[in-house]
């Protein structure tokens, strides 16, 4: 498999994943992010080729940075979907608390940006020999938190992206594309922000997930990343970094 990858992010996890990938020589383009640190990421690694700092909320511009991207590396062979976030600014939380606002607000923010990335990583992979399509789930979506994580927007949001790993990974089988997610438990990016700060939260998650007993590393996740894209026999995969969130069901 070649090694030219669009990612879409510019921090956390997807700042991590270029860092991985560079020492890898894959060809990068980034889309989505702040501008300021997709140009940082861009000075910092030569393997960056270019990058769209858009809202990949917008179908327009979606559309228009993919056909950048595939000028900028002379095609495609990987695409990772990371763009996403809380919504607890748009007014997530428990279902009975949630505006009709804050519900489209967070699934655009989480499962659109997801369909429209995929959209358009299937339309070139079909037309090209195939490739290797990766989303961003939550653990939160199978594995519930009620006490601390009641956001209930979110977790729907990313159980949608776990259908769409399923479905899709069935539909294109037939086309060489590989379809699959990561999904991580708590991870020490801006996201993460409030948990690591409540005290109460902090000691939750040291029960909760004991091999990463603080927060896990964004380097840590950005490696499943590279192993999908990676091991050509892996697709209709959702893969659990959770430093044991999942398993733990005394906590």
């Amino acid at each position: 498999m070649g090694k030219k990858v669009l990612i879409t992010g510019s921090r956390g996890i997807a700042a991590a994943l270029v860092a991985q990938l560079s020492n890898k020589d894959y060809s990068i383009y980034i889309v989505g992010g702040e501008e300021q640190d997709c140009k940082a990421l861009s000075a910092q690694f030569s393997q960056v080729k270019g990058f769209s700092a858009i809202d990949i909320r917008d179908e327009q511009l979606v559309i228009d940075a993919f056909d950048q991207a595939i000028k900028q590396l002379d095609g495609l062979d990987h695409v990772a979907s990371i763009v996403g976030g809380s919504g607890r600014s748009f007014g997530d939380g428990a279902i009975e608390d949630i505006s009709k606002s804050a519900w489209d607000q967070t699934l655009d923010l989480n499962l659109t940006t997801a369909f429209l990335t995929a959209r358009e990583a299937i339309k070139y992979f079909k037309k090209n020999g195939g490739g290797s399509l990766i989303l961003t789930s939550s653990i939160l979506a199978t594995s519930p938190s009620p006490e601390f994580f009641r956001t209930h927007a979110y977790a729907v949001a990313k159980g949608g992206v776990n259908t769409l790993v399923k479905t899709l990974s069935a539909a294109y089988l037939t086309d060489s594309i590989r379809v699959n997610a990561v999904a991580p438990s708590l991870v020490a990016t801006p996201m993460a922000a409030r948990a690591a700060q409540n005290p109460e939260i902090a000691e939750f998650t040291k029960k909760k997930q004991p091999f990463a007993p603080s927060q896990l590393s964004a380097d840590q996740v950005a490696a499943s990343y590279v192993y999908l894209m990676e091991n050509q026999g892996v697709t209709g995969q959702i893969i659990e970094i959770d430093g044991g969130w999942s398993v733990n069901s005394g906590v």
